[in-house]
């Protein structure tokens, strides 16, 4: 029964989308005969306003044969007075001059006069002719149009008519359905019992489910927070437990895979080497034999770009020889680990550039063998398949060069495509390699058949036949590689597109990080097998771990502070030894100066005693009285010239007198000045040095403390992120129940509506039945009356 509802459900849906369909349908229709209708009305307004033009203008032609009469009663009349003045002339020729000579000028603007009024005349007639012409044509064109407008409303008519024809059929067709529906009311009742019961189950199952989930939710996070601290399912890259094994026969697998396809790009190398080797030679020796006449600066051109294929071609088996020499058992060979196959993209990259560039001189040397006097029809068809062939193997090169390179970009970008696309580019890339082979087949076959139209020239020479079939053989051996290409990729593209290694529980790819843990992983697994009876590691517990990296953070700080502090001590002790330097080199040249003060005092002094003593020797008796006053005059100059001598010395200069009491005293307030000053600076230097440490002490411990910060906000913000992903699983679980329950509430709603209009029905129908069951009871009764 639930069958046959959804049955009947789906066809009444079906009609109604037919019915709106055909609704908006008769919508634009009756928009359309609107439109029409307005066109063919302001086309029946412009042909009033024709109508009326028509008129004007024939009123207006009234109105110029009117004139026109006019014009020629008036040259009647001119002629008549012609007449009458030639007469006249005649009479009076034995007359004057002066009289003949009017007369001749009144006549001459006459003639003028009607030689105007026929002109004219001629040319209102040519008006008239033209706008009568004109007017024909519009009134034939606005009347088949007026045709066309009225038989396209014809057929918008008829196709309302149709369409009020089908509508009416459908409503119908829709009266009996509901009809049917209406007589399945007391089935869709007692399913609705049915669904009532079962979406009382249904919530009590739901309440059941979520208190469950609830429950499970609860235990895992207990359990993830106790028990996997190390997982961190944020940053996938830095989580140590989540790494994927090493597959050995993965590996092995790729490594003789990879051997496969070297020697089928050898043999590929080897035939188009042999194929632009041979066709360089087939350039010099047709159409024009080289060694005969000079040929074409085009094929000269295309010779010598056909000369350097080498140097493009070899370089592909070389990049790939280091491709499939870098794939080993020790390795991880996947798409973003393979790191050589990027320069095996760019190099076959170079050579469809290559390929690119020598096409057009393909085509021209084709086109030059087509216009040889000798070619025939037949060889110059083939010459444009050829053509055709080139460009398409062209092309094809051009695709799988763009797909190689799609294969190359995950090794040098890292998320560049997913697995699904990397599935998608592989598949596509064996159908490009069925393609290619398919047009190098095409295209040795129509070079087989050029070559035998060829041998039918009169001019072929032996050289040229050689050339042609060793060119043919080299096709043949690309075709063989490009066909064997096709199909071992193809037998292996299941390899291809499935993925060796992977994270467990993700579909995400594996990055080179991953891959370098892999191998570290596989290292010490050997290790550890190989050195069984070794001691293994002990394992630190997750507490002990964050102390240790507690200390060791706070270490390396104090480390660093200890390390700043250091060269701080350095830089003092170098400044120090600089003004220490400096401070000894002021003391040499303190003791150079003295030493020079004590030996010119001594001088002095030796000069002194000599002219005292020679003074005192030479003087007489009678001279005594005098000598006294020369030397006191002497000893008062050299005492005024003690009295200006200055001393020098670490605190600054002092002008000193140097007499015996007062040395002494000097020397000792310099010294006590020195002493003094040099405990002074000693005070401050371990004063400076106390405060630095104290600064650098307090720098180090800013410096733990915003890191320590940094980390408790780092946390914080993990923490949070976590609690706002509880709250959206826990608002996404609220929301379904949500959706559930409202759902519910409106099928119950939906089947209470249709229950209450199925049971007003009901007790309608009940309600006639009964007036026509009285109403036959009383017609009975009349009838038994009567």
């Amino acid at each position: 029964m639930m069958a046959n509802v959804t049955d009947l459900q789906t066809k009444y849906s079906k009609l109604a989308q037919e019915y709106s369909k055909l609704r908006a349908q008769n919508q634009v229709l009756k928009k359309g005969v609107v439109d029409e209708q307005a066109n063919s009305a302001s086309l029946k307004e412009q042909l009033k306003q024709r109508d009326q033009s028509l008129r004007k203008q024939e009123q207006e032609m009234d109105s110029l044969s009117f004139r026109n009469q006019q014009l020629a009663k008036r040259v009647e009349l001119l002629q008549e007075e012609l007449a009458v003045s030639e007469a006249k002339g005649k009479k009076g020729k034995n007359k004057g001059d002066s009289p003949s000579q009017h007369g001749l000028q009144t006549q001459n603007v006459f003639d003028e006069d009607l030689q105007k009024k026929i002109e004219e005349n001629e040319r209102l007639h040519i008006q008239f002719y033209e706008a009568d012409e004109q007017h024909r044509r519009q009134e034939a064109e606005l009347r088949a149009r007026l045709e066309e407008l009225e038989k396209d409303s014809e057929q918008h008519q008829a196709v309302v008519d149709e369409l009020t024809t089908k509508y009416m059929e459908t409503a119908t067709r829709l009266q009996s359905d509901k009809a049917r529906l209406e007589v399945k009311v007391q089935t869709l009742e007692r399913e609705s019992k049915e669904c009532r019961m079962r979406t009382d189950e249904c919530q009590q199952q739901l309440r059941r489910c979520q208190s469950e989930l609830n429950r499970q939710v609860k235990q895992s996070s207990s359990v993830i927070q106790e028990k996997v601290p190390f997982n961190d399912t944020k940053f996938s890259d830095y989580n140590s437990l989540n790494v994927p094994p090493h597959n050995r026969r993965h590996q092995i697998k790729s490594r003789d895979v990879a051997g496969q396809a070297l020697s089928f790009i050898q043999d590929l190398v080897a035939a188009l080497l042999n194929f632009h080797s041979y066709t360089e030679q087939r350039v010099h020796i047709y159409p024009l034999d080289s060694s005969i006449e000079p040929i074409s600066p085009l094929n000269q051109k295309f010779s010598q770009y056909l000369h350097e294929n080498a140097a493009f071609v070899r370089p592909l088996e070389d990049s790939f020889l280091q491709l499939h020499q870098s794939i080993t058992e020790d390795t991880v060979t996947v798409l973003e680990t393979v790191v050589k196959l990027k320069s095996f993209a760019d190099i076959f990259s170079s050579y469809t550039h290559f390929l690119q560039k020598i096409l057009p001189y393909q085509l021209k040397s084709l086109e030059e063998e087509c216009e040889a006097t000798l070619c025939t029809a037949a060889l110059t068809v083939k010459n444009q398949e050829l053509q055709s062939d080139m460009k398409k193997v062209t092309s094809v090169f051009e695709k799988l060069k763009n797909y190689i390179n799609l294969l190359a970009l995950p090794s040098v970008q890292q998320d560049a495509m997913p697995q699904s696309s990397m599935s998608a580019v592989f598949t596509q890339l064996a159908a490009c390699l069925h393609s290619l082979h398919d047009a190098v087949k095409e295209m040795s076959k129509h070079y087989n058949q050029k070559a035998s139209l060829e041998q039918e020239l009169p001019n072929v020479t032996q050289k040229l036949c050689t050339t042609t079939e060793c060119l043919l053989g080299s096709l043949g051996s690309l075709t063989n590689s490009t066909g064997k290409i096709a199909t071992f990729f193809s037998n292996n593209l299941d390899f291809f597109t499935s993925s060796g290694y992977g994270l467990k529980g993700s579909t995400l790819a594996l990055n080179p990080l991953q891959a370098e843990s892999m191998l570290a992983n596989k290292k010490k697994a050997t290790a550890y097998i190989h050195a069984i009876t070794q001691p293994r590691p002990q394992t630190v517990p997750y507490r002990e771990a964050l102390s240790n990296r507690r200390i060791l953070t706070s270490s390396t700080e104090s480390r660093e502070g200890l390390t700043q502090q250091v060269q701080q001590s350095l830089e003092k002790i170098t400044r120090l030894e600089q003004e220490k330097e400096h401070w000894l080199l002021e003391a040499q040249l303190g003791k150079v100066r003295l030493e020079k003060e004590n030996q010119r005092i001594t001088d002095l002094e030796a000069q002194l005693t000599a002219v005292l003593g020679g003074s005192l020797n030479a003087q007489t008796p009678g001279n005594n009285t005098v000598a006294p006053s020369h030397e006191e005059a002497e000893m008062e100059h050299k005492m005024t010239g003690k009295e200006t001598t200055l001393c020098t010395s670490l605190v600054g200069m002092l002008c000193t007198t140097p007499t015996v009491e007062h040395v002494g005293d000097e020397v000792s307030r310099e010294q006590l000045i020195k002493s003094h000053y040099m405990a002074r600076v000693g005070e401050l230097t371990t004063q400076l040095q106390i405060s630095d440490s104290k600064a650098v002490h307090f720098h180090s411990e800013c410096r733990a403390l915003a890191k320590r910060l940094a980390i408790a906000e780092k946390s914080r913000e993990t923490l949070s992120e976590e609690v706002k992903l509880a709250n959206q699983n826990i608002t996404r679980l609220q929301d379904e129940l949500t959706t559930t329950k409202r759902s519910y509430e409106d099928q119950l709603s939906m089947m209470s509506d249709h229950l209450c209009s199925m049971n007003e029905t009901l007790s309608k129908q009940r309600e006639e039945i009964d007036t026509l069951k009285l109403g036959s009871k009383g017609n009975a009764k009349k009838n038994k009356g009567r």
